[in-house]
């Protein structure tokens, strides 16, 4: 299977910096490691991304898989030409991450085609059990002048 990113000219510091002031800082998302098929990330689970039970927040997993999906998009396009921007996002919840945990996430193509991509991504415990999972679809749109 052929590489999707070119891990030598991608920094997970520069990745982390690109997401400073964001959503990525409100809910206390960092981008972790990338490999050649997937990019991944990790967060606490705490009072900025849960819900009041002190599981962590169903929207939070959602802005996970958006945001994962999307960078992974964007780093695989031809960015002087194109963009790629989400279309839709769905998942599904498997099992509550308490508050103190920290949960991993791993995005990796579904299908990444000319006009579209679909990316999955997989929220995890450190037990490896799986918290959510959905995907992402981005367009492909050639940016505007």
């Amino acid at each position: 299977m052929e590489a999707l990113f070119d891990t030598a000219n991608i920094s997970i510091d520069a990745l982390n910096a690109r997401c400073e002031n964001t959503l990525n800082t409100a809910i206390g998302l960092s981008f972790t490691d990338i490999d050649e098929h997937n990019l991944y990330a990790e967060l606490e689970v705490g009072t900025n991304n849960c819900q009041p039970l002190g599981h962590l927040n169903g929207g939070t997993s959602l802005a996970i898989i958006e945001i994962l999906g999307s960078l992974a998009a964007n780093l695989i396009i031809d960015n002087s030409i194109f963009v790629a921007v989400g279309q839709q996002v769905n998942a599904h919840h498997f099992r509550p991450a308490l508050k103190g945990e920290k949960v991993k996430a791993r995005a990796y193509a579904l299908h990444t085609g000319k006009k579209s991509h679909v990316w999955e991504v997989v929220i995890s415990n450190l037990a490896q059990k799986t918290i959510c999972k959905g995907t992402i679809t981005m367009a492909v749109i050639k940016k505007q002048p």
